[in-house]
């Protein structure tokens, strides 16, 4: 989005991998290996087909960014990203968009509902046994669903949020095993409370109409909580109890993924376009501040 209030759209396919790392390289390398793109007019994926997009606000300074995967949507890295991120780009506001795309086209004042999907369906995510192998992963694809004071759901974190299906969610669950309590690093939760009919949910990634899941409970209160997992837990005391994160060893990792992300993938979208559009001396300090972490 130039300054003078216009907008520009550029595309990269296999684009949406890794785009927090490359974020990472600030305005002045990031900003010129976009504009080094053919430009695409007229063109906006929809939901399901864009998995990470980035709003650059030259203007107000403002970056608006999603991904559905890499460091800022895991939980031991999120904040760690973030706040890598906010340092990179200083003096710009950081916005995650939680409604995808649509956001993106709500700041420029375009219609959200030209990326919506006019016969999206809901595909439920699978329910998660308490020996299921993925539970043992550092970084595990878990929502984690917590109901009332008594009960804990682990649903794998593919497919649709389970906050998408309603009231009907609670009858999918009926003869769901109870994990008791959650202790993996997920990445999404949800809770309910049927006798206040009040629901919180939230998520490190993005969600298709995640201002509008209100309607999908009528009668009930509903609360996005965005990324803020931390009420999750308050809500659900003793049934939510996240690992610890150490942030030393989140930035060491994530520093160790920007470095094979730009320096030992020859096919990232992304250093490709870093060859293309800024000078070996650029490229070379972009690699010196990542040492310098």
């Amino acid at each position: 989005m130039p300054e003078d209030g216009t907008h520009e759209v550029y595309e990269a396919r296999f684009g949406a991998v890794g785009i927090d790392l490359d974020l990472l390289a600030g305005p002045d390398v990031v900003l010129p290996a976009v504009r080094a793109r053919s430009r695409v007019e007229g063109c906006w994926r929809g939901d399901s087909q864009c998995e990470a997009a980035a709003l650059f606000d030259l203007r107000r300074r403002i970056l608006l960014f999603f991904a559905s995967e890499g460091p800022v949507t895991q939980f031991r890295h999120r904040a760690v990203t973030w706040e890598r991120i906010a340092r990179a780009w200083p003096g710009w506001e950081l916005r995650w968009t939680y409604d995808g795309p649509a956001d993106l086209r709500r700041h420029l004042g375009l219609d959200p509902e030209a990326v919506r999907e006019s016969d999206r369906k809901v595909y439920p995510a699978p329910v998660l046994e308490p020996d299921d192998e993925e539970l043992l992963e550092r970084d595990p694809l878990v929502t984690v669903v917590t109901i009332g004071d008594d009960r804990c759901h682990l649903l794998a974190a593919i497919n649709d949020h389970p906050v998408v299906e309603g009231p009907a969610f609670l009858d999918r669950l009926a003869d769901a095993p109870d994990h008791g309590h959650c202790t993996v690093a997920a990445e999404a939760g949800l809770h309910i409370d049927p006798v206040r009919r009040r629901v919180g949910w939230w998520l490190l990634s993005a969600v298709a109409e995640a201002d509008e899941m209100a309607a999908r409970w009528p009668g009930w209160t509903v609360e996005c909580w965005q990324d803020r997992w931390q009420q999750h837990a308050r809500a659900a005391p003793g049934r939510f109890l996240p690992p610890r994160v150490s942030p030393e060893q989140a930035r060491a990792e994530l520093r160790e993924d920007a470095v094979h992300h730009w320096s030992q993938r020859p096919g990232s979208f992304w250093l490709g376009w870093l060859q293309a559009a800024v000078s070996d001396a650029v490229a070379d300090r972009v690699v010196r501040t990542i040492d310098s972490w």
